[in-house]
C-alpha cells in the first residue's frame, strides 16, 4: 500500500531554545493503517500533529499526506484529513447540528447520509449550545466532524478523552471502519491497552525522537521475552550492545534491560559470553514495554 503519511526528519525547535522539541522525526504511515503514537507528556506528540497540520512550521525537514507537502500544499491537504485536537475547541454558542452543518459545507465529500449515521451510533446531543454540553458530550461532536466527510486521513490527538467505555467502542468501531475502506490513521494515545487492541503499529516518542517503531503483532519485537541482566563487569555493557540477537532497552552501571529479536537459543548463546551474576526473564505487554522507555536509567 501507499505511504498516506510522510514524516522526514521532522525537527522543531521552540524561540531560542537549544533542545529541539522535535529531534529529526521520521515515519510513514500507509493507506488502510492505524499508527498509534504514544509518549508522555512532552514528548512531541502534539508537536508532530501541529506541523502535520501545519499549524507550526518545521525547523527543518518535511512531511507529506497523500503526496503533498503539508507546507507548500497546505489548503489542498486539508481537502483530505480529519482532524481532532487533544483539547477540542468548537463554538460554544451554536448547537451540535449547526456546527456539523457549517463543517460539512466547506468539505466537498461531506456525506449527510454518513453523519446521521454517526450522530445516532455515538447518540450525540446535536441540539443544544456546544458550550452547555458536558465534555464527552462535546468529545463526540468533535469525532463526528473528524469523520463525517470519510477522509481518506485521520489525524486524531487523545480521541477517546472523556468517552465513557461503551462510547469508546463506539470510537473503535468507526475507526476500524476508516481503516477498512483504505483510511490512514495516526492517533497519539496514552491508552496503552487501547493502542494495542486498535492499532497496527506503534511508535513510541521520547524527547522528540521516535524511540521505537513496532507492529503490534510483529512476532520480532512486542510480545518476545525481556531480560534484565545484571552483568559482573559494567565494560560489558558496551559489548552488550553490539550483541546480535539483543536490543538494548536501558542500562544503568552494571545492570541493563534487553529484548530478545532472535529465537531464544541464539541468544542465549550470544548471552553465554558474557559474565553475568544475575538473570530475570519476563513477558511483557505493550504497557511495559513502554514503561521501560521512560525508565530514567539511560
Amino acid at each position: 500500500m501507499a505511504a498516506s503519511i510522510v514524516a522526514d526528519k521532522l525537527t522543531k525547535y521552540y524561540g531560542r531554545e537549544k533542545t529541539a522539541a522535535l529531534d529529526a522525526l521520521s515515519f510513514t504511515i500507509k493507506a488502510g493503517e492505524i499508527y498509534g503514537f504514544l509518549g508522555a507528556n512532552g514528548a512531541g506528540k502534539s508537536t508532530t500533529i501541529r506541523l502535520l497540520m501545519n499549524f507550526l512550521q518545521p525547523s527543518s525537514g518535511r512531511a507529506s499526506i497523500n503526496g503533498l507537502d503539508v507546507v507548500r500544499d497546505c489548503v489542498k491537504v486539508k481537502q483530505y484529513v480529519g482532524y481532532l485536537s487533544g483539547d477540542v475547541a468548537l463554538y460554544s454558542k451554536v448547537t451540535g447540528d449547526e456546527l456539523l452543518d457549517y463543517l460539512g459545507k466547506l468539505q466537498r465529500r461531506s456525506s449527510a447520509v454518513y453523519r446521521y449515521k454517526l450522530e445516532k451510533q455515538f447518540e450525540a446531543d446535536i441540539h443544544k449550545p456546544i458550550g452547555a454540553l458536558s465534555k464527552g458530550n462535546r468529545q463526540k461532536i468533535g469525532i463526528i466532524q473528524a469523520l463525517m466527510h470519510q477522509p481518506d486521513v485521520l489525524i486524531l490527538d487523545e480521541p477517546t478523552t472523556g468517552l465513557d467505555p461503551l462510547m469508546q467502542e463506539v470510537f473503535y468501531d468507526a475507526l476500524r471502519e476508516a481503516k477498512a475502506r483504505g483510511a490512514a490513521v495516526l492517533m497519539s494515545s496514552h491508552n496503552l491497552a487501547e493502542a494495542q487492541a486498535l492499532c497496527d503499529r506503534i511508535g513510541i516518542i521520547k524527547h522528540g525522537k521516535l524511540v521505537r517503531e513496532q507492529g503490534v503483532n510483529d512476532p520480532t519485537g512486542l510480545g518476545k521475552p525481556i531480560l534484565r541482566l545484571v552483568l559482573r563487569s559494567a565494560n560489558d555493557v558496551a559489548r552488550l550492545k553490539r550483541t546480535s540477537g539483543l536490543h538494548v532497552i536501558s542500562t544503568q552501571n552494571s545492570s541493563a534491560v534487553v529484548q530478545l529479536t532472535s529465537e531464544i537459543a541464539p541468544a542465549l548463546k550470544s548471552l553465554s559470553s558474557f559474565d553475568i551474576v544475575s538473570l530475570a526473564s519476563e513477558q511483557p505487554d505493550l504497557e511495559n514495554e513502554f514503561l521501560q522507555y521512560y525508565e530514567d536509567a539511560k
